[in-house]
């Protein structure tokens, strides 16, 4: 059997799974939540042409909306308000459900601006738990609304967030950075590179907000010293297999090794600097950076590359769809074989009789062991989003949560 058998064997089993096994997850958020749940039903109905599946989606979604309006208070993006909102957003725009131009309510809005706040001032700028996660779901209301009012409220809401990204900012002669810390336990503080935690989620989302009048002279500088910054980590010990390390401790680089994968490592450092050569207009940042893409898809490893599981964070289908989604951007068949060989391999880890699909996450630091999972970040739901992006004839809109596409 071809390799798209065997994925529509396995988004049947995926599906018959979620069928199920969601129902007691009361999170909301689009990453670790039941909305990203409902993201899979919606295409894979769409890739089945089948009602069944979008009436899930209908029930998962409906389900999410009645826990928020039944006293769910937690705000962020992975887990969320914030997530879930966004979901709405992107089922709307892909015409997968109908909803007025400006259902949201305006105290949502509001508490979500006083969580963004709040975590300004403790200059927690996390995209999946801080306050770019916020500012990512304003932004999507921004692009969407066709009110004037809540553009413009919109448009605040964005400048607030630039401009406490400017204050806190810290300036070196390589350009531009973020504190954060690193370790919590020991209390270690650096920069962090990584897409999911560090500051190429924040050159990716300036790079967002740039492909717009209203931001692009307010982000410029800003974007092109954040990207220099990151630039000039590039690990210089040869022997090293990865392009840049996880992170930047005391302002001193470390020539390390980081995994790959979309969380950490050269995958989402080098998609979010892509992304930002193109809007800036940069060919000559533009072929380094895929040069770098290139020269990763020589790990091949899986010991090597760090990779343990097979959901998006931090597995094997987080590499297959970055390189396909690389693949369908420049056509460059280095990356459509890289995405090639990560989707067999990616097939090859189905091997859990206790999970889920035969898939399940495995959980490091003190719990050390396998678990099935559901979700979009690190499990089912994730994965069968991604093996429809590899199959599907039509494009999708749902890796946007992850600062994708």
């Amino acid at each position: 059997m071809d390799i798209e058998g065997r994925f529509k064997i396995k988004l049947q089993e995926i599906s018959n799974v979620l069928d199920v096994e969601n129902i007691d997850n009361k999170e909301v958020g689009v990453l670790s939540g039941i909305s990203g749940v409902a993201l899979f039903q919606f295409y894979y109905s769409k890739f089945t042409e089948d009602d069944y599946h979008a009436d899930k989606g209908v029930e998962i979604i409906t389900k999410a909306i009645d826990i928020i309006n039944t006293g769910f208070v937690y705000p962020t993006f992975c887990t969320g308000i914030a997530g879930a909102c966004w979901v709405l957003e992107i089922l709307k725009e892909e015409g997968f459900i109908e909803l007025e131009d400006d259902f949201m309510d305006e105290d949502l809005d509001l508490y979500l601006l006083e969580a963004m706040k709040t975590d300004i001032e403790s200059k927690n700028y996390d995209f999946l738990h801080g306050a770019l996660g916020y500012g990512y779901y304003f932004l999507k209301r921004y692009q969407n609304t066709t009110s004037i009012v809540l553009k413009d409220n919109y448009k605040k809401y964005l400048e607030e967030l630039i401009k406490a990204l400017k204050k806190s900012s810290k300036k070196s002669d390589s350009g531009v950075w973020w504190e954060s810390v690193l370790k919590k336990e020991e209390e270690i503080k650096g920069c962090n590179l990584g897409l999911s935690h560090g500051i190429s989620s924040m050159v990716n989302f300036l790079s967002r907000l740039a492909e717009y009048e209203d931001f692009y002279i307010k982000v410029e500088e800003l974007l092109r010293q954040t990207v220099r910054y990151i630039m000039s980590c590039k690990n210089e010990d040869t022997t090293v297999t990865s392009s840049f390390p996880n992170w930047v401790l005391k302002e001193t680089l470390s020539n390390e090794n980081s995994r790959l994968a979309w969380c950490y490592g050269d995958l989402g450092i080098g998609i979010s600097i892509l992304r930002a050569a193109e809007i800036l207009k940069d060919d000559h940042l533009k072929n380094e950076i895929i040069k770098l893409l290139k020269h990763s898809v020589k790990r091949t490893d899986t010991k090597e590359a760090g990779i343990i599981d097979a959901g998006l964070c931090h597995g094997v289908y987080g590499v297959l769809h970055i390189y396909n989604y690389l693949y369908r951007k420049t056509k460059d068949i280095t990356f459509k074989e890289a995405s090639d060989f990560w989707a067999h391999k990616a097939l090859d880890m189905a091997i859990h009789k206790q999970g889920y699909a035969g898939y399940m996450v495995w959980r490091g630091g003190n719990k050390e062991k396998w678990e099935p999972e559901v979700n979009l970040l690190e499990g089912i739901a994730g994965i069968g989003l991604s093996i429809l992006s590899y199959i599907a004839p039509f494009d999708t809109k749902w890796d946007e949560c992850l600062l994708i596409g």
